[in-house]
């Protein structure tokens, strides 16, 4: 890997390193992982979207020479504790809590769906294994849809509920609904659909499980967002105490929110190596990552829309349905979520939002990089097709209803104040960047010969990870703790429950650190994923960058206290009169008297001090996000669209971002490019799709497109850093952004393209096929 020079955080201001520094991972990616007398797993799946198990036979798989064992549902039920999922449990999901088993028992629930799992030599063995189980199943109606899992006469999936509604229907109002429709100008109506795709990492879910049955320890090497909610899921379903479960986890191989906590097919891995008191391995292949891991999206809204003649937005009314496929995930929890972020950066008047879950035969609904960015979408969507009834510019119409910047800050009908959003100055910035008048008059030429080029603007914010609210900070993701403590060699070693998967944290948390004890960056080591050093954390939800970031900062400035006060009996001097730079203690005014922050270190250690003097050079530190703060932006995308194939190129894609302070402009523009280019891939390629029998069509990267670099231009990017809120911590997370704002960017730039057939679009996923289909449905009179 080619090196870079880091852009190194120094307080507000951003200088280059002269040190160039490799962004490494963490460690060995679980695939890469031996360990003596290791066995390997492999899972029986279902063929049929939703049927009944009536026997399971894993005897000649058990006769074939290398298999260990087979396991069936029933079997490892009996070894396992029941229990809800520990992610659910901790975020708290809502809805109706459904009863199934980590392998199916009862029933199967979508196409994918393990009734057995085969422990052999090798994982060839285990495969051939796999072959030779017999499952009878009796085979049901599929439920391969919202509308239909929502009909009272659907088949339920989960006995125990009665019905297909994962989350029960609910509504709420905000601000005077039906006195602001009641005197609107007029009032538009919209059906906007965002269609089913999903994570796609580089490498899919997988571990090692190994039992110790002298200790009675369970060590899990993981691919997870988070070592300590994998570990509360080992311990609950096991049975076991929580502090006989270690989980590490080095290089994960990507996520975007697919690997938070532990699947149903890891935790039989971890029962498989406790019944067998051996070490067992599961790596999924890339057809059960398509197939089974989890996908994400598949939501309709029904909107009406309350606008003036002037174009104001004056209120919404939305009612949402959202597929969640077959087991309780993420689903559950995006209405709420939606609900909270419809209004965006706008000065809505009044928002009625009402929302349903439906269970379908699919993968399971999971989180996917900003879960809830439907909203967004949704928003952005109307504001173009209001704009264009309207006969507005797309620019001006945002604009114009954008809430401005006061003090107090304006509040979002739903309750959020918007400290600190800077919506206005970054679709100002874009009309700066580019030339609109231009390119309308090269739009108009380039139909005079044919061709068809759009652009579209949309813009966001997102809570990374949001402002300071009365109450302060609640739950699991309140705070954010980290241990950071000085070595003898001199190596400031950071201790953080962020689990790293391509946000460089290593890179990141090192700058912060080293800049605020005053130690070169190569100085610093971040140390994650091992539960029985780093505490509690979670990466997701943008939060890293403030709240980890954060608790860096403040716990470098603890620990450099600490150095300095015990450095101070060291050189008989007052901690005042001590500085520390460039891994140095010195007396302010004497550079003569320096002493590397290494040998305070080994001084400390040697005990030599007396029990008046603190020689523990270790601090814990918690930080609660300070006054917190929105990332936003505006993004603008060009596009040209062949009215005869319906392929779409885009042409240019410029963003004006704001994420305050930054820490390393690098990595916060490889973070905005790839969410982009997920973007980009969700409008024009990617698809999760089912047949009507409840088949996934997409389980290779033959159906399954992804974007590849002759899909995605240049992303310009131009940075805004306007409004500091803390007098710390003023930068915020980015890593969503991205994938959050570019699909209605593209998908607004591609209906202005097709405008002269009279295309107006509804939808997100657009292939070639999709296009012409609009295009020859369209009335050019629009």
């Amino acid at each position: 890997m080619a090196a870079i020079a880091a852009e190194r955080y120094t307080g507000a201001s951003i200088k280059r390193s002269e040190d160039p520094r490799i962004l490494t991972g963490a460690g060995r990616y679980v695939d890469d992982i031996k360990l003596p007398g290791m066995l390997h797993a492999a899972f029986v799946r279902s063929p049929l979207a939703h049927a009944r198990v009536l026997s399971v036979d894993v005897s000649a798989a058990r006769a074939l020479p290398g298999v260990v064992a087979a396991l069936t549902g029933a079997e490892l039920e009996a070894m396992t504790v029941p229990g809800p999922d520990a992610l659910m449990a901790l975020m708290g999901g809502g809805g109706p809590t459904p009863e199934f088993t980590l392998l199916a028992t009862d029933k199967v629930r979508f196409a994918g769906d393990p009734v057995a799992v085969v422990i052999a030599e090798s994982r060839y063995l285990a495969e051939d294994g796999c072959e030779l189980v017999e499952v009878e199943y009796d085979e049901l109606p599929p439920v391969t849809n919202a509308s239909f899992a929502l009909d009272p006469g659907s088949p339920p999936l989960f006995a125990n509920l009665g019905d297909n509604i994962a989350r029960p229907h609910s509504r709420s109002e905000f601000g005077d609904v039906p006195a602001t429709f009641a005197d609107a100008d007029r009032v538009a109506d919209f059906r906007i659909s965002v269609h089913r795709h999903q994570n796609v990492p580089m490498e899919g879910r997988g571990c090692v499980a190994s039992y110790d049955a002298d200790l009675g320890v369970m060590t899990v090497y993981a691919a997870t967002q988070s070592v300590h909610v994998s570990k509360i899921a080992v311990a609950m379903r096991l049975g076991m105490e929580q502090g006989k479960v270690r989980v590490l986890a080095g290089d994960i191989g990507g996520s975007f929110g697919l690997k938070i906590g532990a699947s149903r097919e890891e935790l039989a891995v971890a029962a498989a190596s406790r019944a067998l008191s051996r070490a067992v391995k599961w790596v999924e292949d890339r057809g059960e990552n398509l197939t089974t891991s989890g996908q994400a999206r598949e939501e309709s809204f029904d909107v009406r829309a309350a606008v003036s003649n002037e174009g104001d937005l004056l209120g919404l009314d939305v009612k949402m349905v959202i597929d969640t496929g077959a087991y309780p995930g993420m689903g559950t929890m995006v209405p709420g979520i939606v609900e909270a972020m419809l209004p965006g950066p706008y000065k809505l008047a009044a928002l009625g939002f009402e929302s349903t879950a439906a269970i379908t035969n699919k993968a399971s609904y999971v989180a996917y990089r900003g879960p809830w960015a439907s909203e967004t979408f949704v928003r952005e969507r109307i504001l173009d097709l209001i704009a264009k009834d309207l006969g507005l510019d797309p620019v001006e119409i945002r604009l114009r209803n954008v809430a401005p910047r006061t003090d107090p800050p304006a509040v979002m009908i739903t309750g959020r104040p918007l400290a600190g959003v800077t919506t206005r100055e970054s679709l100002e910035r874009i009309a700066q960047l580019v030339d609109f008048p231009a390119f309308r008059r090269r739009q108009a030429e380039a139909r005079g010969r044919g061709r068809y080029l759009g652009i579209g603007v949309a813009t966001f914010i997102e809570a990374a990870p949001g402002p300071r609210e009365p109450g302060g900070p609640s739950g699991p993701m309140g705070t954010e703790s980290m241990r950071l403590r000085l070595e003898e060699d001199g190596i400031v070693a950071l201790f953080t429950g962020q689990m790293p998967h391509g946000q460089s944290h290593q890179t990141t948390l090192a700058q912060i650190a080293a800049d605020e004890f005053g130690v070169p960056f190569g100085q610093v080591r971040v140390v994650v994923g091992d539960t029985d050093v780093v505490p509690f954390g979670l990466t997701g939800g943008s939060r890293s960058a403030t709240m980890t970031g954060g608790v860096a900062l403040h716990g470098a400035r603890q620990l450099r206290a600490k150095v300095l006060d015990f450095a101070s009996h060291l050189m008989e001097a007052s901690a005042q009169d001590l500085q520390i730079t460039d891994g140095r203690v010195w007396v302010r005014g004497d550079p003569a008297s320096a002493i590397p922050v290494g040998e305070v270190a080994r001084r400390a250690a040697s005990g030599q001090f007396g029990d008046g003097v603190d020689a523990n050079l270790e601090v814990e530190a918690v930080f609660d996000g300070g006054e917190g703060g929105w990332s936003g932006g505006s993004h603008c995308a060009i596009v040209e669209v062949d009215a005869e194939t319906g392929i779409v190129t885009v042409e240019r894609y410029v963003v004006a971002e704001d994420c305050g302070a930054l820490i390393n402009p690098a990595i916060v523009e490889g973070q905005i490019r790839g969410g982009v280019a997920q973007g980009i891939g969700a409008v024009l390629l990617e698809r999760s799709a089912y047949d009507e029998d409840g088949n996934c069509q997409s389980a290779t990267f033959m159906d399954y497109l992804l974007p590849t670099a002759c899909d995605v231009p240049r992303i310009e990017i131009e940075h805004l850093e306007t409004v500091p809120l803390d007098a710390d911590v003023n930068f915020r997370g980015v890593g969503e952004g991205g994938m959050i704002v570019a699909p209605p960017t593209v998908v607004n730039a591609i209906e202005d393209a097709l405008s002269p057939f009279g295309v107006r679009i509804y939808e997100q996923h657009l292939p070639p096929a999709r296009i012409l289909e609009l295009i020859a449905a369209a009335d050019p009179a629009q």
